[in-house]
């Protein structure tokens, strides 16, 4: 792949390669205070997990009448956790994301087939002692984790955040069957929608993770789906020291699996529907003469689109490594190199799918149709039948991104008090997204078509460093941070030539030599955090946590070339959003939560979007009366889990004001522009309800329900009027009112299967709800067989995947081109149908 980063970003990511000499994970060396009475082993497991502050997961089945030994004092985890399973029968088993699996010793076969001595790292696709999701244990907000295991039941390539959609409060939609196709990736949390969430990998930022992202990259592009470590939910309180700056609604934090202990390659290959193929190879080093470990993984994946004509193309390497500095220090190392191509799916209407159906598409294999649309444009001739419009489709379009990701990371132990972590990360993105433009031809000079190719074209260089420390003392930890990013991030809109009557061979491709450079523009965003927090220990059974972080975020644009000039800068900033907690934990089984959470948004910069996408006029017009947007948010909630059953019951308030609009302000002195407005507020009350029961050996059933009443608050006055848009009291645009998922799967190490459905009710994509989407039900079914047998088949696992398995025809993502106030006769193109039923294959095989 020809990722071309800048010198800087090169020298940047040599800088966290460099310092990435030897570190042992120091957290689990940490001495803690334990609490644990003669008990259950079922119960007193659950009990380290949250005192201890690590996911652990045990086999339904396994400590049946199994008493444990009591532990209390000052002790390292790992030495609790021995004295505790001492003469259990079980052992604990260390994998790679962190998770301790907690299984008979004397049936817990490795990676080749052979028992483990004790403390081992075995795969983690073994699978059936695993709980697939974690209901927030021990914490003092709503968080769920969505374990590897869990990840790995779906198509390989799938973004994860498509599987999120199965925990409460969560609806995520995209046009194309594994949810990677970024114009249409869509989540809604509570009512917020994908850039109002913060999202971070190993800690690392990813910014806002819009399609035209201004600060960061989706999730699909940081980390190959196969590398995917357990994936974090918090639906109202992110952790006090999150990197983002887009973290209004919750936030969504992905993890990287460690390299290996043991040497070792992992190869997979997948076909599917729509000729979707995928390789992935990895191979991991296994501990190293100077102690360190590292793996280099590798894939490609290709897929037709399921309509019309084009493709969907990725390419993507990840490198990772690890090594200790001595008993206290651990030094990672990641990097990542992506090159993503893909052609667009048509933004459909209602008016659209009515008199073409969900199949309708661009015109990509009829070059000269397009032409003719494009004359009969420009001439003002009527659009070839069976179109009236010349929106109503388009030749092609389509994306190109280019990243290279990297960061070093130290965690360190000061003292036996004393503890911190510290990353330096950078970033360079560059990819323009295409469209055949019928609106501007093409000169004579340059090729004489009624077309053009029109691109808005991105460049972004960011650097970033987070650090925090942590110090213990006696019932209390104190934790202080600080994280600066500096980012760097050019747009731009140009016109390339196409050739009258020859069709284009390479479209989704890096252009050069526009025969018009419409706009470009630079801006330049410094952002500050610092927080600080307290954790502590009351009593054995209640924990109180409070803090605060301080955000200001600096931008300025700088125009290079635009008829529509602007120059200028805008500040968002607060030195003080709050955040507190109470966990209240009556016995091993029943807890309760409480928390409170303040949270600001810094504005957006950019031309797409925020206070700069105007003239100089009109930032001027409104630059000292915008205000940040911001967020309080309230929980409250129970939880009850033991070995075989995990509840989780939430309710929250959230009161979101100075909502951000662009709007039409008819004034002379700003010619009729666009600018941003505060309009009011909205808020958001609401329960989430989730249940994971193991209610026979290998079997378990899941399921959700989550209903989110998100309201406007005010209306929306009409610039330069007297007349309003009365949204007050309508719901939020693209977020459903009620969300449900059930789940039965069974699992019992060799063979797997599980099927499940998801309810939503019906969205909307205008502020005064006149034009609903009416809700669907669909249902997916994947199962494998895992082979144990010696040889060959040893390590290999065979997988099947169905997406919408009874072949559902709806709509996915809505307001993909932005929303509208009203549109009662359903000619808005702001929709995407959802893909009909998909079926895919994949084999994997660990090898040594």
């Amino acid at each position: 792949m020809a990722v071309k980063p800048t010198y800087r970003q090169v020298l940047v990511l040599c800088s966290c390669l460099g310092t990435s000499l030897p570190f042992l994970s120091a957290a689990q060396a940490r001495p803690i205070g334990f609490d644990l009475p003669r008990q259950p082993v079922a119960d007193a497991i659950l009990a380290y997990g949250r005192q201890a502050n690590v996911r652990i997961v045990l086999k339904a089945d396994t400590a049946n009448g199994v008493i444990a030994h009591p532990v209390k004092g000052v002790l390292e985890p790992e030495a609790a956790l021995s004295a505790l399973l001492l003469g259990t029968g079980l052992q604990s088993l260390h994998e790679p994301d962190g998770t301790i699996l907690i299984e008979s010793a004397a049936h817990s076969p490795d990676a080749a087939g052979n028992p483990h001595k004790g403390g081992g790292q075995r795969r983690a696709d073994a699978g059936a002692a695993e709980s697939v999701i974690v209901l927030g244990a021990g914490h003092s907000r709503q968080v769920q984790i969505l374990s590897r295991a869990e990840l790995r039941k779906s198509v390989p390539g799938t973004s994860p955040l498509a599987t999120l959609s199965e925990l409460p409060g969560v609806n995520f939609q995209s046009s194309d069957p594994l949810g990677a196709y970024e114009w249409a990736q869509q989540i809604t949390v509570r009512g917020f929608i994908t850039d109002q969430l913060g999202y971070t990998l190993d800690g690392v930022p990813l910014g806002n993770m819009q399609y035209r992202n201004n600060n960061g990259l989706s999730i699909g592009r940081a980390l190959e789906n196969e590398n995917n470590g357990p994936v974090t939910l918090a639906q109202g309180a992110g952790a006090l020291g999150t990197a983002s700056t887009s973290n209004l609604g919750g936030t969504i934090q992905f993890t990287s699996i460690d390299p290996s202990d043991h040497y070792g390659v992992d190869v997979a290959g997948s076909v599917g529907s729509s000729d979707m193929w995928r390789t992935f190879v990895r191979v991991n080093t296994g501990i190293l003469p100077g102690g360190g470990k590292a793996f280099v993984s590798y894939d490609y994946q290709f897929a037709d689109k399921w309509k019309g004509w084009g493709q969907q193309k990725q390419q993507q390497l990840n490198i990772k490594y690890i090594q200790p500095l001595g008993s206290s220090v651990r030094m990672t190392t990641y990097l990542d190199l992506d090159d993503r191509r893909e052609d667009d799916y048509l933004d459909l209407s209602k008016s659209l799918i009515s008199r073409f159906g969900y199949n309708h598409d661009d015109i990509s294999r009829n070059y000269g149709l397009a032409e003719d649309i494009a004359r009969a444009v420009q001439n003002g001739t009527p659009i070839p039948a069976p179109y009236q419009t010349a929106d109503d489709t388009y030749y092609r379009g389509g994306g190109v991104r280019q990243d290279v990701l990297g960061y070093g990371r130290l965690d360190y132990d000061i003292s036996s008090r004393l503890s911190g972590a510290t990353t330096v990360y950078g970033h360079h993105d560059r990819g323009p997204g295409t469209w055949t433009d019928p609106y501007d031809p093409t000169p004579a000079q340059f090729g004489g078509s009624p077309l053009s190719v029109s691109t808005t074209e991105y460049n972004m260089h960011r650097e970033g460093v987070t650090t925090s420390l942590a110090y213990r003392f006696r019932r209390h930890r104190i934790e202080a941070g600080f994280w600066f990013e500096h980012n760097l991030f050019s747009q731009a809109a140009k016109l390339y030539p196409l050739q009258a009557g020859v069709e284009p061979g390479n479209f989704e491709r890096f252009y050069e030599n526009p025969f018009d450079v419409q706009w470009q523009y630079v801006f330049r965003t410094k952002v500050y955090q610092f927080h600080i927090g307290d954790t502590w220990r009351v009593t054995p059974k209640l924990r109180l946590n409070a803090g605060f972080k301080s955000l200001v975020s600096d931008s300025s644009a700088r125009t290079v070339s635009s008829k529509n000039p602007i120059n200028a800068s805008i500040s968002a900033s607060n030195g003080f959003l709050p955040q507190a907690g109470a966990l209240y934990t009556f016995d091993s089984h029943n807890e309760v939560f409480a928390d409170f959470t303040r949270n600001m948004a810094a504005y957006t910069a950019s031309a797409s979007t925020g206070p700069f996408s105007t003239t100089q006029a009109g930032f001027d017009y409104v630059r000292g009366t915008l205000k940040p947007e911001t967020t309080n948010t309230e929980e409250v909630g129970y939880r009850f889990h033991n070995a075989a059953l995990q509840l989780s019951l939430t309710g929250y308030y959230v009161n979101f004001a100075n909502r951000l609009l662009a709007s039409s302000i008819s004034s002379v002195i700003v010619g009729n522009q666009n600018v941003l407005e505060n309009v009011g507020g909205v808020t958001s009350r609401g329960v989430e309800g989730a249940a994971n029961w193991r209610f026979a050996r290998n079997w378990s059933l899941y399921g959700t329900w989550s209903y989110n009443d998100a309201h406007y608050d005010d209306n929306v006055a009409v610039p330069g009027s007297t007349a309003v848009v009365p949204i007050k009291g309508k719901q939020v645009v693209a977020a459903p009112r009620n969300i449900g998922n059930v789940k039965l799967a069974y699992d019992d190490g060799t063979v797997w299967g599980q099927v499940s459905g998801q309810y939503q009710s019906r969205r909307f994509y205008t502020y005064l709800n006149d034009s609903p989407i009416k809700g669907r039900v669909i249902f997916n079914l994947a199962a494998g067989y895992r082979f144990h047998r010696q040889g060959w088949l040893n390590n290999l696992e065979a997988q099947v995947n169905v997406v919408n398995l009874f072949d559902k025809r709806y709509i996915s993502s809505v307001g993909t081109t932005g929303f509208v106030n009203s549109d009662p006769a359903g000619t808005y193109q702001t929709l995407q149908g959802a893909p009909p039923r998909q079926v895919f294959f994949t084999l994997s095989k660990h090898f040594f």
